[in-house]
């Protein structure tokens, strides 16, 4: 089976951030599957722009690569980011026609790479399987991101438009599939594969953590959030934990922020203006390699998003199975199926969104109990292994994908 496999932020092990399409290609290799993606420049991502104004081919461990010359970074704003998802999809389009293949699978974010996987679906007459990270527009639209009457039109008679268009969707979190659900398209054709864990690459690793200063003094607790520091993240709930950390005169719990996003200049000078530096620590993004030698060496790792109740179901973090994987107990500030995952397997605690004196109740608890929380970490660690490792929801997808193209060609 050949698979064109569409994700404009694609990015490889070498990149800064999640890898679950190179992964996920990785193992349709393994099962005897040919896979040609198609991206675009992503800063992230581990692979280098060309520079040119052609698409530009690659050959990415197995995978044959297609890389359109249509650049994206998170800072960008509304418009600009628009402008991108639009160009690329339009040109995304013209590859998928030109090529030949057995099935099409595009996975958003954007929403708009679903329409070159179901014209070129459509054109080569092959299924269409589209994968939801997201609920889009919903998030945008709660959170008061996206405001134009026209605009929100738009975005929700698009997303229909994909879902009736494909044969099958992969969601995943619980909350993407209801949301799927509640729009008409059949439950019965909803897979939900959530993100995994790569349990090969990040293990618990206990050495101390004292030859990198931007960490942190030596035997500090380190409670560490990783990835985008954008909007949605919510990150002044964490300054805000900060700020309550130094009224109580708490100095050895340091808070490490690891990533870049439209918001991270804004954090880091208010954490300068307020005096958090004492206790907040900024490092800027690193290749996956590196934070898989550096992350199960923290203590605790942060999951804080906004409150908004779309998202409390709705999103599937990489960083929360990273975490896990590495063994460290999590705190998690929104409710929802994390929260609810955290508490039924006590693996850390969930706080109360808006509580900056219950979010650092529980840093500080978690600091002075490390009995309780080293029976966190493993159970943390056997819960990464047990229901999330990559190869078992690599085998879950690439197992969904076959069916798909089975039950289309046989008609059913």
């Amino acid at each position: 089976m050949h698979v064109i496999y569409i994700h404009q932020h694609f990015a490889t092990k070498q990149g800064a951030t999640g890898t679950r399409s190179y992964e996920w290609s990785q193992r349709l290799l393994r099962a005897g599957h040919r896979v040609t993606m198609i991206c675009g420049e992503y800063a992230p991502g581990g692979i280098r722009p060309t520079g040119g104004s052609g698409v530009s081919e690659h050959a990415v461990d197995g995978i044959r690569e297609l890389q359109v010359p249509e650049y994206y970074e998170a800072r960008m704003g509304l418009l600009r980011r628009a402008m991108a998802f639009g160009r690329f999809a339009r040109v995304a389009t013209r590859i998928v026609k030109s090529l030949q293949a057995d099935l099409v699978f595009a996975t958003s974010t954007p929403l708009t790479v679903g329409i070159p996987g179901m014209k070129g679906a459509r054109y080569l007459h092959v299924p269409f399987v589209f994968e939801v990270r997201d609920v889009w527009p919903e998030i945008l639209i709660s959170a008061g991101a996206l405001r134009n009457p026209l605009l929100i039109w738009y975005g929700r008679r698009l997303e229909r438009r994909i879902y009736a268009a494909a044969r099958h969707i992969v969601a995943l979190s619980p909350g993407i599939k209801d949301s799927i659900a509640g729009t008409g398209y059949p439950a019965e054709r909803i897979t939900m594969i959530p993100n995994a864990s790569d349990v090969d690459l990040f293990k618990p690793d206990r050495t101390p953590l004292d030859d990198d200063p931007r960490l942190g003094p030596p035997g500090s607790f380190r409670v560490v959030f990783t990835g985008a520091h954008g909007f949605f993240n919510g990150l002044d709930a964490v300054l805000d934990a900060a700020a309550e950390l130094l009224r109580r005169g708490e100095r050895s719990i340091q808070l490490v922020f690891i990533g870049g996003g439209r918001e991270r200049d804004r954090l880091i000078e208010r954490s300068r203006r307020e005096g958090l530096d004492a206790v907040c620590r900024w490092v800027s993004p690193i290749p996956k390699a590196e934070l898989a030698r550096v992350l199960p060496r923290m203590d605790v790792g942060l999951m804080v998003l906004i409150d908004t109740p779309v998202m409390h179901y709705g999103t599937s973090p990489n960083k929360f199975f990273d975490y896990i994987a590495c063994g460290l107990p999590v705190v998690n500030n929104y409710p929802g199926w994390l929260a609810d995952m955290i508490r039924e397997h006590d693996i850390g605690r969930a706080v109360p969104p808006g509580d900056p004196a219950a979010f650092a109740d529980a840093l500080i608890w978690l600091r002075d109990h490390p009995r309780e929380r080293a029976a966190m970490a493993q159970r943390a660690r056997t819960l990464a292994e047990t229901r999330f490792s990559r190869d078992l929801l690599g085998e879950r997808f690439v197992q969904t994908l076959e069916r798909v193209h089975g039950e289309f060609h046989r008609g059913s």
